[in-house]
């Protein structure tokens, strides 16, 4: 991992994060004067389970998953965080070692903030607090209703659902992880994830352009397979 400072982009990624936008742009400052840049290359691990990580890590560019591994080495991908997200943000309110992995799925650079500064700015600034709070609240729901999902539902819900979530207005899916990593979000194998997009282009619902590229055909069908799953 390659370490550097370079202040435009530190300040830039600051304005891009959500918890940081009731800051004003002397106070902002303050943030970026207790930040420095970091340069992961794709493939590389940002920590690990049980690791002890004294920094918050706002994504500038690039994008990573988080991920738990069972004993047996199956993977578990949580989520996928992209630019404007951040990670390592328990280390703000305890010294309890990560519980789970961070990897980069592409080069990505981050603005890396050590966490004792970062808790003072907090007390001055508890708006801060408030908005991490806020975002770990939703990312809990979000785990929730993944068990949820995987423990109740047809692995053709949660692949319609899935691309329901990626999809823009236009219906053209860049995937944002390779198709191995969408079938561990989504809780299941990379070889059942083929057959089922293959079964969906068969319906007519999606179109697959090459290895990351999903057209969305029949909205409405994909919506019939989210809510009869």
């Amino acid at each position: 991992m390659k370490c550097h400072c370079e202040h435009d982009r530190e300040s830039n990624c600051i304005t891009r994060v959500p918890i940081f936008h009731s800051l004003n742009q002397d106070e902002m400052m303050e943030v970026a004067q207790i930040t420095r840049e970091l340069t992961v290359q794709k493939g590389e691990t940002i920590y690990a389970m049980d690791d002890t990580v004294e920094s918050l890590f706002v994504i500038h560019s690039g994008s990573v998953k988080v991920y738990r591994l069972s004993d047996t080495g199956k993977e578990q991908v949580l989520r996928v965080l992209r630019a404007g997200d951040f990670l390592g943000e328990l280390t703000l309110f305890s010294n309890v070692p990560m519980g789970d992995y961070a990897g980069t799925l592409e080069e990505s650079s981050m603005c890396v903030i050590d966490a004792a500064p970062l808790r003072e700015l907090m007390a001055k600034y508890p708006t801060i607090a408030f908005k991490i709070l806020e975002e770990l609240s939703q990312r809990l729901g979000k785990t929730e209703q993944l068990l949820e999902d995987i423990s109740l539902h047809s692995v053709e819900r949660r692949l319609a659902q899935a691309l329901l979530d990626l999809s823009p207005d236009d219906g053209e899916i860049e995937l944002p992880m390779s198709k191995r990593d969408l079938a561990s979000q989504i809780g299941t194998t990379g070889e059942t994830l083929s057959r089922k997009l293959s079964s969906f282009q068969e319906l007519g619902l999606i179109d697959q352009i090459g290895q990351r590229r999903i057209l969305i055909k029949d909205r409405q069908g994909l919506e019939g397979v989210r809510e009869s799953g």
